[in-house]
């Protein structure tokens, strides 16, 4: 049986999936069989796994940085928040259940018994499980039914690192105070601590260290340095959208991407925000169009309906209107790609009450949403470059514009161009990621080839992240800890 070691946090968004990542791609790189375990994930920005389900991002990525084949199994669990009823429910890879947050808590226990399969099939074919939490372990009042967290460790008796972070101050109050709210027999499975993302001389918190160490009773296990080239790695959670990259001053392309309530696999932005030569502009409420676009590009999204009409409700619509009529181009992936048609229908309430939405009407198609989600990964060709992706997609778009399609896969033709081109559709996510077709993209928007070799950046990135954990964290002395 694989040793396992779960890594929890004092709050959101500490660090816990990049650590979890970059300690995979080290005992991987140390010889290991390593898997990565998310009992419980929340996140519209989801990945199509080989065993054709899907699981969160990071779990991707640190599937990735394992070199390993995406698995259902290694999140088990994934809430995909889909506006006004509440969240889907994907378990092992399937949609499960619809559940407003009430109704969800009282359904994690009935779960349980899915993710303790999952994590005893990943226990079987490993030698190590890196197990990641949710959220942050002192939410005590979440404590019943738990799964994600003290719950699942409790459960599957895994110990706990726990990690907080300095760089939002007040991490000592946080690892101590987690100590003193959380249960007694959980706060045992703690082993040791981690302070993440330090910034200056490591030996100003020498001191702090030996503070937590001191009140807590646990083992100080490494205070990391932040890693600041963790932004050329697939980011999560949509705080990654919170703040636009900083401008380019060589840049010869502006994309403008709207910023809509319920984005999903915002991932797509990645190798284009690499690109030098390539500004991608973040367009917040109530902001318009740069005066500069080149592309409008409508990324993925769980509530398509419902960003359609935020999009309305901000005047986007009318900028991004003005603009394809003085001939710009548009590009819409997925939720976007319905988005540009001319209506979508939701007869069966999927997105809410069933209603028809009216579309953009710059391409010629029509949208109708069913419960039947495509998962597939996909390869084939686009602007004459070869290309590959995934669909993760619920509903079906037929019209006119479906006659001329943007890509090709194997026989099939698949999405939709307006008679000009200059207006165009897809289902397919991820296909930026392909340096053939961005070159041959990004030339047709009147730039230059790409200069980024994207797949390749994503994996020095993750062996210099290996290597800095190496260099900060005790790897021996986590592999006697795990159990």
């Amino acid at each position: 049986m694989a040793r396992a070691l779960m890594f929890q946090g004092t709050g959101s968004d500490v660090g816990k999936s990049l650590l979890v990542a970059g300690l995979a791609r080290a005992f991987t790189l140390r010889g290991l069989k390593v898997r990565p375990f998310k009992p419980q994930n929340m996140s519209n920005n989801a990945a199509v796994t080989a065993d054709g389900g899907e699981i969160g991002r990071a779990q991707a990525l640190q599937a990735r940085a394992a070199k390993v084949l995406l698995s259902v199994h290694m999140n088990p669990v994934l809430l995909k928040p889909q506006g006004e009823t509440g969240a889907q429910v994907v378990v092992q890879g399937r949609v499960h259940a619809t559940a407003k947050a009430a109704a969800y808590q009282g359904m994690k226990p009935s779960l349980m018994p899915y993710v303790l399969d999952s994590f005893g099939r990943l226990r079987d074919e490993a030698d190590l499980v890196l197990v990641e939490g949710a959220g942050s372990a002192s939410e005590v009042n979440l404590r019943a039914g738990d799964i994600a967290n003290m719950g699942f460790a409790r459960a599957a008796g895994v110990p706990v690192v726990l990690i907080g972070d300095i760089d939002r101050g007040g991490v000592i109050a946080s690892l101590v105070g987690t100590k003193a709210v959380v249960d007694p027999e959980d706060a045992a499975l703690i082993r040791g601590f981690v302070v993440n993302r330090f910034r200056g001389d490591p030996s100003l918190f020498a001191a702090g260290m030996e503070t937590i160490a001191r009140a807590t009773g646990w083992t100080a296990l490494g205070l990391v340095p932040h890693f600041a080239e963790a932004v050329r790695l697939p980011a999560e959670d949509a705080l990654a959208l919170a703040a636009s990259p900083p401008a380019k001053a060589g840049a010869r392309i502006t994309i403008a991407v709207p910023i809509l309530p319920h984005v999903s696999n915002f991932d797509d932005l990645d190798p284009l925000d690499a690109e030098p030569a390539v500004e991608v502009r973040r367009i917040r409420p109530h902001e318009t169009l740069p005066q500069q676009t080149d592309l409008v590009l409508l990324l993925g999204s769980k509530a398509t309906i419902a960003d359609l009409a935020a999009l309305k409700a901000q005047g986007l619509h009318h900028d991004i209107l003005a603009f394809a009529r003085r001939g710009g181009r548009v590009l819409g992936l997925c939720g976007g790609y319905q988005m540009l048609g001319e209506t979508i229908a939701d007869p069966d309430g999927i997105e809410g009450e069933p209603k028809i939405a009216r579309g953009l009407g710059l391409l010629k198609v029509h949208t109708v949403l069913s419960g039947e989600k495509r998962l597939e990964e996909v390869s084939g060709t686009a602007a004459g470059a070869p290309v590959s992706g995934y669909e993760m997609h619920m509903g079906v778009t037929q019209g006119a514009d479906c006659a001329r399609p943007f890509l090709s896969i194997g026989a099939r033709a698949e999405g939709a161009r307006s008679t000009d081109g200059r207006i165009a559709g897809t289902y397919v996510h991820g296909l930026f990621a392909s340096d053939a077709f961005r070159s041959a993209f990004l030339r047709s928007l009147g730039g230059a080839d790409a200069e980024t070799t994207y797949e390749a950046r994503v994996e020095e990135t993750l062996d210099r992240l290996a290597a800095h954990l190496e260099a900060h964290l005790d790897l021996d002395l986590l592999l006697t800890l795990a159990r």
